[in-house]
């Protein structure tokens, strides 16, 4: 259609996703969303809906590009768990080092974000910081721990994984998140063993 502008909506819903990753949901306005995704704010709300709307589809997002490599990482763990964990770490320490990418996580970003969220955005990022526990308890039950322990290191992976992220943005290493992360692979190694 002659005088239209043609947008990706690809493109822009991962312009946003960058922009909440970034700058965080609260710190992120309508005005911040127009600017990276290149709609004005009426397109903006007709594509996405309201901020809340396009914070949803921006977690989802997130959640399936990072889970996707989070599960091919652990997909080992039924031969190998401590070599599928060490993988699920590398994928987070892998997105850490893009330089493309902002520093942190966009999930454990709005767990911390939780008490400025509406009811349904927290729920919704609740839900995707539980999804990575189910991961890995899953790929560790696979993998030959108990039921209960498996779910103790769940937490404690789950947990781990996300201080990666939070001690990214406040300029740990690489060496140093290395170290966080040869901590935890020690210990399942332990555990295996015992």
């Amino acid at each position: 259609m002659a005088g239209k502008k043609q947008f990706d909506m690809d493109t822009a819903l991962d312009a946003a996703m960058i922009q909440f990753w970034r700058d965080g949901y609260a710190d992120t306005s309508v005005g911040d969303l127009s600017r990276v995704t290149g709609l004005n704010r009426s397109s903006l709300y007709s594509s996405f809906g309201d901020k809340d709307a396009l914070f949803l589809r921006c977690l989802d997002l997130y959640a399936a590009r990072y889970g996707e490599k989070y599960d091919v990482a652990l997909s080992g763990a039924a031969v190998d768990p401590v070599a599928a964990v060490r993988a699920f770490f590398d994928v987070t320490l892998d997105r850490i080092a893009d330089p493309e990418l902002p520093d942190g996580c966009l999930i454990a970003q709005s767990a911390m974000a939780i008490p400025v969220l509406s009811p349904g955005v927290a729920a919704h990022a609740e839900q995707a910081l539980g999804s990575q526990r189910l991961r890995l308890r899953t790929a560790l039950k696979a993998g030959r721990l108990a039921e209960q322990d498996a779910e103790n290191f769940a937490v404690h992976a789950a947990a781990v994984n996300q201080s990666l992220a939070v001690m990214s943005r406040a300029g740990a290493t690489p060496a140093q998140l290395l170290a966080v992360v040869g901590v935890t692979v020690d210990a399942l190694s332990r555990t295996l063993r015992a």
